[in-house]
């Protein structure tokens, strides 16, 4: 099969510390490649990868100040991609709705993963154009009210034999969080967890500029380098560190993640996650068994105590029959295989159907 991938340009394929989307699109596209495909991957020119690699910018756009228009650049990618539609049998875009105008116009199909969130804005560009095939990152992300033609979810998933498996905590215990230190990530529930439950707590993650003054305000008068300490952004060795060392991961979103893929690199550390019941949280995590749902802070805390009584080796073995790169794949190729086959056409257009076998 011919297959185009589509990333943003923002950051490296993969990237070096921080980009969930560019992750899981370097490791579904190095994966087709091992199984045969013949896959062309659109992405920024400093990224890494088996495929035949095609950029319009020598690097992330994220690592050059020179570039002041990153939507031009964008453009460029997607008339790139576009242009030579026909010499693919399947184009799997990863840009949220930036391709949607550009897929309708070729015979080529294009699959759509919902990487994002819908917002007043791109609701319009999306209900334009919800005939065309979408893939949602989780059950939760969906939204019925759009009509959206989402004709498959697939988990997002991981090497699991790049994350070391830790049997058990550091002797010093403490609790992780990793994310981006924003509001919808909430650090500063994380740090009023820790606060109020007397554990030590350790923070990793980059700091956006749209975050700054959040971080200034809310996070940096409690970091005191002894209860609660800031370790910076990390990279994918200090992250797996990071969380396979702590009790628990803390995951206190305050929205409606569509798929938090660190949830899932901590349990394959064997590390169990408290999540707040938020987004994907309750597809991602099993509740008494990898980690726990919660409903608040006090929910939280509560579940410390418990999450360390959790069996790590059963912790482990959960994401690798629930969210490897295997699983992902084959969710992939089981709906390129059916869009390709008509299966999902129906009047005219294609219709919803659900792609669930690989997480049965």
């Amino acid at each position: 099969m011919r297959i185009a991938q589509i990333a943003p340009l923002w950051e490296t394929v993969p990237p070096p510390a921080y980009g969930g989307i560019e992750l899981v699109v370097a490791l579904l596209t190095d994966e087709l490649v091992r199984r045969g495909h013949e896959v062309t991957l659109f992405a920024s020119g400093d990224s890494t990868t088996l495929a035949q690699l095609e950029s319009v910018h020598p690097r992330a756009l994220r690592l050059d100040p020179t570039v002041k228009e990153c939507g031009i650049y964008e453009m460029l990618q997607l008339s790139s991609v576009y242009e030579k539609a026909q010499e693919f049998d399947i184009i799997h875009s990863h840009m949220g709705c930036a391709a949607l105008p550009y897929a309708g116009l070729v015979k080529t199909p294009t699959v759509h993963t919902l990487h994002g969130i819908f917002t007043p804005d791109n609701e319009k560009m999306f209900t334009h154009a919800k005939n065309q095939p979408y893939v949602s990152i989780s059950d939760a992300q969906r939204e019925g009210r759009l009509g959206l033609n989402c004709v498959a979810t697939v988990y997002n998933g991981i090497d699991i034999n790049s994350h070391k498996f830790y049997p058990q905590p550091d002797a010093t215990p403490y609790l992780a969080f990793l994310g981006r230190i924003s509001p919808e990530k909430g650090p500063h529930l994380a740090i009023e967890i820790a606060k109020k439950s007397g554990w030590q707590l350790k923070m990793a993650g980059k700091v956006d500029v749209v975050d700054v003054e959040y971080f200034e305000q809310e996070i940096k008068p409690y970091i005191d380098g002894e209860q609660i300490q800031y370790l910076g952004e990390a990279n994918h060795t200090q992250k797996n560190a990071l969380m396979g060392g702590a009790v628990a991961t803390l995951f206190p979103i305050t929205w409606r993640e569509p798929f938090g893929l660190v949830m899932v690199e901590s349990m394959a550390a064997g590390t169990p996650v408290i999540g707040m019941n938020l987004g994907s949280t309750a597809e991602v995590i099993a509740h008494g068994k990898s980690g726990y749902i919660c409903e608040n802070i006090d929910d939280c805390i509560h579940a410390i105590d418990l999450a360390v009584k959790l069996n790590r080796h059963q912790v482990r073995e959960y994401v690798e029959k629930r969210f490897g790169v295997k699983q992902m794949a084959d969710g992939y190729e089981a709906v390129y295989r059916q869009i390709l086959q008509g299966k999902f056409i129906k009047n005219g257009h294609l219709r919803s159907a659900v792609i669930t076998g690989a997480y049965n």
